[in-house]
């Protein structure tokens, strides 16, 4: 249910046994116990903090100018519920509430209204060119003096799935306990929308939708192995984005775009210019450590220690320059590496608690990477002058052009998970 970051899904294997967190699954028609389920209760909370930086030529040469300090909270409560369906099989569907999907800019260290490239430019989207580039009085956006903050939030998008265990160490120690996954995520989130402000003219908070209007299928394995009192585990899995019904394209208000005129001609359908959802794939590994336990009493106490890696492709999508542009922006793609130290309690049978504390590290990457165009003509070049119909509409000369482009960079995440799970 969560993109960008990693997603933790907390369950709980009916019964005494334990297995480490991503290979627990609800089993029923168990010879001593018939039905299993549980509920899963989870506070997230994300802070990300990052710079924006921008491509620009001063002092005889191009150079990464620091413009932006950018920071997002995220804070959503996530239910989750886990049914069941038969031995070591089991359905799940989950909700998120997103109370706030805030992002805020404000000028960076050296940057200001009298210095910033944000309001020097010169020549419009389109590629008109001035006298004077560099030295333009033409504001991309603006940023107030105090920062800028958009509003986001709502229901988030629903996430039905299927997991099975085909071995469980619990029923044969000889064996370690593997899990298979698959996760469809449903684009019941309100139409995220970037050129429409959160904020109305009398100053007052209008939050805007979040979703993207993307099926996504997730698939998933993992394996753990208890071993005394620690657990290792690991994980691969990769999400399969597919665009669905109303899904949004800059063409839907030609607003900010250089070629707009261009939109639904020749190969620039809405499916070309409009949201390009990215691939991810990543691995999680790591282990729980045990430090006290009472397995007739259903009491345990454990650390869980895990690292993770994940890639996400590039595409077209809402980043963190989006609500300014207004518009979406074409993303180069990243890896994301952290790391996490978690509490894993539990003092009678149907109540768990888990806590994690989850940091994470963005490698730098383009906010605004748009191609130029494609070739119909078939001279081998993308002619813009005499052929302009060749010209991304989404291509804008002031930002996606080399020399003025946008990157991200120093992006960290810290991220706090709490976890209530009931078993019944």
């Amino acid at each position: 249910m969560r993109v960008g970051v990693p997603m933790v899904v907390v369950c709980m294997l009916v019964g005494s046994a334990q297995a480490a967190e991503l290979t627990r699954v609800a089993s029923s028609f168990e010879d001593n116990d018939p039905f299993g389920m549980f509920l899963d209760f989870t506070f997230d909370r994300t802070s990300e903090r990052s710079k924006i930086t921008r491509e620009w030529y001063q002092n005889g040469g191009t150079q990464d100018v620091y413009e932006l300090f950018h920071t997002l909270v995220d804070t959503r409560m996530g239910i989750d519920a886990h049914v069941g369906i038969y031995k070591d099989l089991e359905f799940h569907a989950g909700l998120p509430i997103v109370f706030q999907h805030d992002r805020s800019w404000r000028f960076g260290a050296g940057s200001g209204p009298d210095v910033t490239t944000l309001y020097r430019n010169c020549g419009d989207a389109r590629g008109n060119v001035c006298a004077t580039p560099g030295l333009g009085t033409d504001h991309l956006f603006d940023v107030s003096p105090d920062g800028t903050t958009s509003y986001r939030g709502g229901l988030g998008d629903l996430t039905l799935g299927l997991a099975w265990a085909p071995f469980v160490q619990a029923k044969d120690d000889t064996k370690p306990t593997w899990t298979l996954r698959f996760d469809y995520t449903a684009p019941t989130a309100a139409l995220l929308d970037p050129s429409v402000p959160t904020v109305d003219s009398n100053g007052n908070i209008v939050r805007g939708g979040i979703g993207d209007r993307v099926h996504r299928y997730k698939f998933a394995t993992s394996v753990s192995k208890r071993l005394g009192a620690i657990e290792p585990y690991f994980e691969l899995h990769y999400t399969l984005p597919w665009r669905g019904p109303g899904y949004y394209s800059n063409c839907n208000t030609g607003l900010n775009m250089g070629r707009a005129e261009n939109c639904g001609v020749q190969a620039w359908t809405k499916e070309e210019t409009g949201i390009h959802p990215p691939h991810v794939g990543g691995f999680i590994f790591g282990t729980e450590i045990t430090i006290f336990e009472r397995p007739e009493r259903h009491q345990r106490v454990a650390f869980d220690l895990r690292g993770f890696g994940e890639y996400t492709s590039e595409g077209r999508y809402s980043n963190e320059l989006s609500d300014l542009m207004g518009k979406l922006l074409y993303t180069s793609d990243y890896g994301t590496i952290g790391g996490h130290i978690g509490f894993v309690g539990q003092a009678a049978e149907f109540v768990l608690l888990r806590a994690y504390a989850i940091f994470s590290y963005n490698t730098e990457h383009f906010l605004t990477n748009e191609n130029i165009g494609k070739d119909f003509s078939g001279n081998g070049t993308v002619d813009i002058t005499d052929h302009p119909d060749e010209i991304n509409p989404n291509y804008d000369f002031r930002v996606d052009r080399v020399g003025r482009r946008f990157r991200v960079t120093e992006s960290w995440q810290f991220r706090i998970i709490v976890t209530a799970n009931f078993n019944f």
